[in-house]
């Protein structure tokens, strides 16, 4: 309908033209002597268009020409710029799919284009690394050293795979950079984590661990079992006397050393140093807070010498959780032996047959057995003790 209207409309206006130009008598004379010329006024009309269209067409042509330097250039550019940005997600996505080596050869693509050259070499850098190319990987790195603006990326990138490689202490080099720069954040906490880990810097995990508590970006387990291996080394370590594991162990906050896992490292590190009346306090705190066999048994080889009113004392304290626990045979076990220390025969042989009935631990079948051996040895009972040690051996066997 509209190409319709638009002929009408042009069919319209040639029959206007047409009968204005018939009922037209006009003349043009041009004079340039000794010449003259005669023309139509509709002639001359035409000539004027004719010559408008000619003008128009040759200066549209040298404004043209002018600027196809411009215009190839602008072509150029806009090439390069698909060419880059399809490199780029030819990087991204082959990164992503693990094809490393086609991502590494995307990203030279996408490293022609300035505006890319920066996220392009963090996508070389992954992309060599992943192949074990570290040569190629610090190459990419490098080429982003002198950018201020992916100086973040860059490290954060840097300390990501060199972590991932086992370099802890380039890895805290660069976390180290960062934080002079005043960037923090939880990603970059977390794989400062790691490094210290690998580095075996326990007293750096305790505190980056709290750290990342505060924020709730680790796993409660995860948590925890860092704490773990944290304290295991600290309170493990031989190197320690007396005076400085009590000062290891003043640093362990309240609610950790209660823990059972802390409180049987630390009394077993106590008790090796000599320090036998706090690690009985120890477990016995522990005890109140969480109950766990390993703390009793670390309460058992704290025991007081025989006859202090501290070996009474525990002896008490067994009594009073053995009512709260009769079927507990690490418990039965533990008091038995601390009777047995203090000579009170009778108590001693209930015990450590209950712990011997209940027991369902081959270790503590063998403890028992050899201690209930060394009571009748006491009594001067030579042939209950042989059948007791016949039978630790025999447990010792299976």
């Amino acid at each position: 309908m509209r190409v319709f209207l638009w002929l009408l409309a042009l069919m319209a206006a040639a029959i206007g033209v047409a009968v204005t130009a018939r009922y037209n008598p006009g003349n043009v004379v041009l004079f340039y002597p000794p010449y003259r010329m005669d023309l139509s006024l509709n002639f001359f009309v035409v000539l004027q268009v004719l010559l408008f269209v000619l003008l128009y067409a040759v200066v549209r042509a040298v404004r043209a020409t002018a600027k196809m330097p411009a215009r190839v250039a602008e072509y150029r550019q806009r090439k390069r710029e698909r060419d880059g940005n399809k490199g780029l997600r030819d990087a991204l996505k082959a990164l992503f799919e693990g094809r490393f080596g086609h991502a590494e050869k995307a990203a030279l693509r996408a490293a022609e284009l300035p505006e890319n050259a920066g996220v392009a070499a963090l996508i070389g850098a992954r992309a060599a690394h992943r192949m074990r190319q570290n040569a190629r990987r610090d190459q990419w790195l490098a080429r982003v050293a002198d950018d201020p603006a992916m100086k973040t990326a860059r490290l954060m990138t840097m300390t990501e795979l060199l972590v991932d490689d086992h370099q802890p202490e380039a890895a805290l080099a660069a976390v180290r950079e960062l934080n002079a720069s005043g960037t923090r954040h939880i990603h970059a906490l977390q794989w400062s984590l790691k490094a210290e880990q690998q580095a075996k810097n326990w007293p750096e995990v305790l505190r980056l661990v709290r750290s990342l508590d505060k924020h709730r970006a680790l796993h409660p387990a995860l948590s925890a079992r860092l704490r773990e291996l944290a304290y295991q080394d600290l309170l493990s370590d031989k190197a320690h006397d007396a005076e400085s594991i009590m000062r290891v162990w003043s640093t362990i906050p309240t609610v950790d050393r209660v823990k059972p896992f802390v409180a049987c490292r630390a009394s077993s590190a106590l008790n090796a140093r000599g320090l036998h009346d706090e690690a009985r306090q120890v477990a016995e705190e522990a005890l109140k807070a969480n109950w766990d066999e390993r703390v009793v048994r670390a309460y058992r080889d704290a025991a007081a010498p025989a006859g202090s009113a501290a070996l009474l004392a525990q002896i008490e304290h067994c009594e009073a959780w053995l009512l709260e626990r009769p079927t507990d045979a690490e418990l039965a076990l533990t008091l038995g032996s601390l009777c047995l220390k203090q000579k009170l025969w009778g108590k001693a042989q209930r015990y450590l047959e209950q712990a011997l009935s209940d027991a369902t631990d081959p270790a503590m079948v063998r403890e028992a057995h050899l201690k209930l051996a060394q009571l009748h040895e006491a009594l001067q009972q030579p042939e209950e003790a042989a059948s007791h040690y016949r039978q630790c051996a025999l447990a010792t066997i299976l």
